[in-house]
């Protein structure tokens, strides 16, 4: 599977949903704000729990909403306004730190926390990846596609645009995706939980893969069914462009 970010000190393993399910659960559940506020601050003293930017008579305040309404109702009589942001509720899992990785990852792209994702990577813009997924090296997720829990995708890959590899860690039991290298997965296909794809296949768009692929076939449909073999497929229809992969 190429290159993997290495999990930090006192992380649990992701390779299984029993320890995903635990991680979720034992997590301290947060909803974070940020609060534009104005006012009069010169003998106010701010907590440690909520991180204070403030100028003069206005600033921004970052912390747990739970702690800030807190600070907010204490301090109404100085306050002359404010406006909070907030954008989750008793989030179990925060979002991956991607100032590490090796990868283009564009905006708009939505990763939790312990996905691993290789050098060279491409992630684009409203790609979804769930918790515990695994991205090769050189592969690129591309537009709107989703890859559930635990979804696992090989080296020099392409997912394609609004793609569906499903999710699995609810029940446990299931088995997830398997993307095997050098695999196309076309526009708007679905791929079911347990299956896996072989390497060097094509997932035609639109296709709904229930069973497993074999390495190298061409498979199309609802539900897919092999058409043809990887050797009998125009090469420039499935080329996998290294220039767009460069950092």
């Amino acid at each position: 599977m190429g290159d993997r970010q290495l999990l930090r000190e006192g992380d649990c393993p992701v390779n299984s949903a029993a320890e995903i399910i635990r991680y979720i659960s034992e997590s301290k559940k947060r909803t974070p704000v940020k609060v534009y506020l104005k006012g009069r601050f010169d003998n106010v003293t701010f907590p440690e729990n909520i991180q204070s930017f403030i100028s003069g008579n206005a600033g921004v305040l970052f912390g747990e909403w739970a702690d800030v309404e807190t600070f907010l109702a204490q301090h109404q009589d100085v306050i002359d306004d404010y406006v909070i942001e907030t954008d989750r509720r008793n989030s179990a899992i925060p979002l991956l730190d991607t100032k590490g990785i090796q990868a283009r990852i564009e905006p708009g792209a939505i990763i939790r926390d312990k996905v691993s994702i290789g050098d060279n990577a491409v992630i684009m813009m409203g790609a979804v990846i769930n918790i515990g997924a695994e991205i090769g090296s050189g592969t690129m997720i591309d537009m709107g596609a989703v890859l559930g829990g635990r979804a696992t995708v090989g080296n020099n890959c392409h997912i394609g645009a609004g793609a569906v590899l499903a999710g699995v860690i609810e029940p446990p039991s299931a088995k997830p995706v398997v993307i095997e290298d050098d695999v196309l997965v076309g526009a708007n296909a679905v791929i079911l939980e347990g299956v896996r794809v072989g390497k060097g296949s094509v997932v035609a768009a639109g296709a709904i893969v229930i069973e497993d692929v074999a390495p190298g076939t061409v498979v199309a449909g609802v539900p897919a069914r092999v058409i043809k073999q990887i050797h009998e497929t125009d090469k420039s229809k499935i080329e996998i462009k290294q220039e767009l992969r460069r950092l």
